[in-house]
């Protein structure tokens, strides 16, 4: 259940940052946070991440589903490996965000803005963030486990 209420507090601040950005800015105002390098920017993506596959909404929305129906399945049935349980509560709670914005608008609202010298990093979210993180977790979880296994 904790895992769950995990999901729920990434959900619940991902889609109260998106609100703020739709209600407080325009579309494509950009406030510095750190000039030259980080930016509040109010930015709309049709796609995935660096927005590929513009205009698949479908196509994600599917996807998303069978991602959001494997890591329920998994927390429902594997409550014993805790890392890997905390990462796809991260994954599950972002995706099901970035989901939402989706099915009700066909659009994910964007706007952590960071600029590296003259490289301008693609625009993103809360949810995108989660996610990484808790693929970082999960694949960090996979070396321990198989450095494990090779001491054993």
């Amino acid at each position: 259940m904790g895992y769950y209420i995990l999901a729920l507090i990434v959900f619940l601040l991902d889609q109260l940052s998106k609100l703020a950005v739709v209600k407080w800015m325009t579309l494509y105002e950009s406030i510095p946070i750190i000039d030259g390098f980080f930016y509040l920017t109010s930015s709309r993506n049709r796609g995935a991440a660096f927005g590929i596959l513009q205009n698949q909404r479908w196509l994600f929305i599917v996807i998303t589903l069978i991602v959001i129906g494997a890591i329920i399945y998994y927390l429902q049935h594997s409550y014993r490996e805790k890392r890997i349980s905390i990462a796809l509560s991260l994954i599950l709670g972002g995706a099901v965000g970035n989901f939402v914005d989706r099915l009700v608008t066909g659009e994910v609202v964007d706007f952590l803005d960071f600029r590296f010298f003259s490289y301008n990093y693609p625009i993103f979210n809360l949810a995108d963030s989660f996610i990484v993180i808790g693929a970082g977790l999960f694949i960090l979880d996979m070396f321990l486990q198989s450095r494990r296994k090779a001491v054993n």
